[in-house]
């Protein structure tokens, strides 16, 4: 008994050190080069594998497109399991710790939202909109060539919600659960859907699975997230009520049932309207949007991954610890 509680803590405390860690690195040094990069590799694979799996009737297809994702996401998850259990057998566990680390910290991007995102309204408030337009197209699928200020600050509002699910607390629950070659699984399948999981004739076949994949693995973290951007909202002295309020109301008015649940919470927290034309209109414009709301959605973003570490991960790691050696 006393041996199995040792291992225990072991895995506990190991655990801890690897999410740590990988949080640092991401803080300190953004992201890795694109050649070293697991989410550049998946998206050279998917490329690769996509055109030779495309063709035949729809049927065919969508059967193809199921191929395609198991694919890639088998082949990613089980090469840095086996590197990891070949790092684990050094018998050093302050390599593997660094080397899971490392890892983990590929499949985040706290960092690399920020760097993308507050230039660009550094750039409207000086004046530069065509400047923001620019970088707007470096993190949004849109076209921006027609946006005022208020849809490019609506835009990159939007895509900072959004990323606090797809960049943070996703890959952290499922590193929460089965460790780092889970959030290498997840990262596929994000990666996965944002290349092949369109609605458009090309890929509604061959990216259906994709994309139903990536609304399954993010349903539960995306629900959790909105309801710790309310509270962000209320510890930032922001206006939590109407958060919860637009949350409630707006949440089911996006084509994806998981996008609705963040972005409806960060509209309601500032008072104003996230809209894409011709797709949703979230919130109310009470107050009108500005280059400023920019940098507070980055803070919600950081203190909403902080809580969610706290009060999510390191149970579930805790609960797993009990549950697996």
């Amino acid at each position: 008994m006393k041996a199995d509680a040792l291992l225990n803590l072991f895995f506990v405390l190991e655990s801890m050190a690897i999410l740590l860690l990988a949080l640092v690195f991401d803080l300190a040094f953004g992201e890795p080069k694109e050649k070293i990069h697991p989410t550049v590799w998946m998206g050279k694979t998917i490329e690769f594998l996509e055109p030779r799996l495309r063709g035949g009737s729809p049927k065919l297809e969508k059967m193809k497109g199921i191929l395609l994702g198991l694919t890639v996401i088998i082949i990613f998850a089980l090469t840095f399991y086996f590197l990891l259990h070949l790092v684990r057998e050094f018998r050093f566990t302050i390599l593997y710790i660094i080397f899971a680390s490392l890892v983990l910290k590929t499949t985040l991007s706290i960092k690399c939202m920020a760097q993308l995102s507050r230039p660009i309204g550094v750039a409207l408030e000086e004046g530069r909109l065509e400047d923001a337009k620019k970088m707007l197209r470096r993190i949004v699928r849109r076209d921006p060539a027609n946006f005022d200020e208020q849809k490019i600050v609506s835009a990159t509002v939007e895509c900072v919600a959004e990323s606090t699910v797809d960049g943070i607390t996703s890959p952290l629950f499922y590193y929460s659960i089965l460790g780092a070659p889970l959030a290498i699984a997840y990262r596929a399948i994000n990666t996965l859907d944002s290349t092949v999981g369109y609605k458009d004739r090309e890929h509604a076949n061959i990216g259906w699975f994709s994309a139903r994949m990536d609304s399954l693995a993010n349903y539960i973290p995306a629900r959790i997230t909105a309801i710790l951007i309310v509270l962000s909202a209320y510890l930032f002295h922001e206006d939590w009520r109407r958060s919860w309020e637009i949350l409630k109301r707006d949440r089911k008015k996006t084509e994806s049932p998981n996008a609705g649940w963040i972005m409806s919470a960060m509209a309601g927290a500032f008072n104003a309207q996230l809209e894409k034309p011709g797709f949703y209109i979230l919130g109310d414009p009470i107050n009108p949007l500005s280059p400023g709301q920019i940098p507070r959605a980055i803070r919600i973003m950081n203190l909403t991954t902080f809580l969610f570490t706290m009060i999510v991960v390191l149970p579930i790691v805790l609960l797993m610890g009990v549950v697996l050696p």
